[in-house]
């Protein structure tokens, strides 16, 4: 049975890149099932693929194949690898730090570099800038068909050694919560924390609590106003911000009906910080 082939890139679909590796892919075998993940990841932001994939791939049928290319080392010596995650799936992906949401929240199993002498394009050995066209959906359309097995994809590497990248960590204490904008809801404007709901709930804040909320560009203080917690949108009017919990099963803000990112210039990464507490008037204190 033919295994899901699942494409994620920074490539964009204005030029033929995406089109080359669907061909590729096909030319192994017309009868892969090849869908899309998002090729608008920003350019060079392997954080956001980490992310996406880590958004995405659970939802999948186990043993579907994830080729991940975000990739500003191409041409390097950085490794091409192959990733059998904790929940029997496959990630064809530079080691650039692609794999950090997956492998500290779900686990990977097993990696294996790609052996290029067997596992790339025939006649693409003088190319060194599209390994996501020759090197990563050749790969993980032959893994997908059943061509080769992960076993044939190259030599085992040490998964301790598949790189991590820098990732904060929300904390909280009794009505404050600490924690960093991880990545956007980009068609809304939605804010994603790494703050997650039993992390919220152990600081005492419950629903429909009004919340004092901070968030700062490094040490620049951004935006500061006090929301509601909420179980949807339904819970505040429009153009009112709120505090949810998303599909991820963290915490969010939003501006009802508005992009919260744009309209107070909000961005996301280690540097863009943001802190929750109940007002001393509700807290006791």
């Amino acid at each position: 049975m033919k295994r899901n082939l699942v494409l994620q890139s920074d490539f964009g679909l204005s030029d033929g890149a995406v089109s080359a590796m669907y061909g590729v892919a096909n030319t192994v075998d017309p009868e892969i099932r090849i869908s899309n993940l998002t090729h608008d990841i920003p350019q060079y932001n392997i954080w956001e693929g980490s992310y996406r994939l880590y958004q995405t791939f659970n939802y999948w049928p186990e043993k579907t194949v994830f080729v991940s290319v975000v990739d500003p080392g191409v041409g390097t010596d950085r490794l091409s690898v192959v990733v059998k995650t904790a929940t029997n799936h496959y990630i064809v992906t530079p080691d650039n730090g692609t794999l950090t949401h997956i492998k500290q929240d779900i686990g990977i199993l097993e990696a294996r570099e790609i052996d290029e002498s067997l596992n790339r394009l025939p006649h693409s050995g003088e190319s060194y800038t599209f390994h996501g066209r020759d090197v990563y959906a050749y790969t993980g359309a032959r893994l997908a068909a059943n061509v080769i097995s992960f076993e044939e994809v190259g030599p085992v590497v040490d998964v301790d050694a598949i790189i991590e990248l820098e990732r904060p960590v929300a904390s909280a204490k009794e009505n404050e919560v600490f924690g960093n904008i991880d990545i956007l809801d980009v068609r809304f404007g939605n804010l994603w924390m790494n703050i997650s709901r039993e992390l919220f709930l152990e600081a005492g804040v419950e629903y429909g609590d009004s919340l004092d909320v901070v968030i700062a560009d490094n040490a620049h203080q951004v935006y500061k106003n006090t929301m509601t917690f909420g179980h949807s949108f339904a819970d505040s009017r429009l153009g009112e911000p709120l505090l949810y919990v998303n599909s991820l099963d963290n915490v969010g803000v939003a501006l009802n009906q508005g992009s919260f990112a744009r309209t107070y210039h909000i961005q996301t990464g280690a540097d863009w910080k943001i802190t929750i507490r109940k007002p001393a008037c509700l807290s006791g204190n």
